[in-house]
């Protein structure tokens, strides 16, 4: 057995503690469950829910889905991420209004700018740990939060407005809701199936093992701090994805999006879902965007029951909702 099989063996110890046939198998019943959930859900949600409404959930839900790679596998807590989430929003609107891009093009453009930030931010906040590496990804957002501000293109205050929603390959026509939302859903399916195909790989496995045993994983040759970083690149990106779809369908892109507040948002819903697992933050991201829209007619109280909701949870899900059902089934992973 080759050095690599090896301590990539080890490594696997991290994230299994029953590796029995039958908690294998009834996870993998589990999980395909959800999965036929999932999908269902987006098959038919656009005929019997307002599709604007499920787009905003897919984008916030591929959102917290990316954070979670970063907190919940590889054990970093990332204080401003909305400057990812805002700032591929900001990029796909300039390029898709300014520079006449495709949608899909406007998406890549987008997402490439929110990983080339997050090659920026992380290659200088993982020089820390802990608190210290929050308070840096929070600095660094700020400053990203400012230029969002200040600069000509973003539109200030007001926003980036007007963003064309074009035409998909030349054909299908976005300003259609019902068109607009299967590409969002196969925008939200790709990247949701990326953040799984990397939890599920040998690289995820190495993502886990820092994240529970930081030294062991030094010691037996792993070079932690690129694979830190790229954890943070493909959390970025992944969140710069979610931002970039969320600016096409709304047709804007404001300070919203990259303030401080939608990094302790993306928080919430993970820890609501279940922080390390694979289905949680989508189901905190429903939650909490559901409770959103929903009760917005009580105005600036829909944050007291969004913190009273968060408070229940947290008494009574200590792992999160879906982390708190994998346990009661008795599987490692959900």
């Amino acid at each position: 057995m080759s050095n690599t099989t090896s301590t990539t063996s080890e490594i696997g110890e991290f994230e299994q503690e029953d590796v029995s046939p039958e908690t294998h198998k009834r996870g993998r019943i589990v999980q395909a469950v959800f999965w036929v959930v999932l999908l269902g859900f987006l098959a038919v949600a656009p005929f019997f829910l307002y599709p604007v409404f499920v787009m905003q959930l897919l984008c916030f839900a591929l959102f917290a889905a990316a954070f979670n790679l970063l907190i919940g596998f590889t054990g970093l807590l990332s204080f401003g991420h909305a400057a990812f989430f805002g700032g591929a929003a900001y990029v796909a609107g300039h390029v898709l209004k300014v520079w006449g891009f495709p949608p899909i093009l406007g998406i890549i453009a987008g997402t490439l700018a929110a990983a080339a930030m997050g090659w920026v931010v992380g290659s200088l906040a993982i020089r820390r740990q802990g608190i210290y590496f929050a308070m840096i990804t929070l600095a660094l957002a700020q400053i990203v939060y400012f230029f969002a501000l200040q600069m000509p293109f973003t539109g200030g205050e007001d926003g980036l407005q007007g963003i064309p929603r074009g035409n998909l390959l030349g054909i299908f026509n976005l300003s259609d809701p019902i068109t607009m939302y299967y590409f969002v859903a196969a925008v939200f399916i790709v990247g949701f199936l990326a953040i799984y195909r990397i939890v599920h790989s040998p690289f995820g496995q190495v993502l886990q093992a820092i994240r529970e045993n930081e030294p062991r994983a030094l010691s037996l040759g792993y070079n932690v701090d690129r694979f830190k970083l790229l954890a943070f690149v493909l959390s970025a990106g992944l969140a710069g994805l979610a931002g970039s779809t969320k600016a096409l369908v709304f047709q804007f892109a404001s300070l919203t999006d990259a303030h401080w507040q939608m990094s302790g948002e993306v928080i919430l819903m993970t820890l609501l879902g279940g922080m390390g697992t694979i289905f949680g933050p989508v189901v905190g991201a429903f939650i909490v965007v559901t409770l959103q829209h929903f009760l917005s007619g009580i105005g600036s109280w829909v944050q007291v029951v969004i913190g009273g909701t968060f408070i229940a949870c947290v008494l009574l899900f200590r792992r999160g909702i879906v982390g708190e059902i994998a346990r009661l089934l008795r599987i490692s992973s959900l």
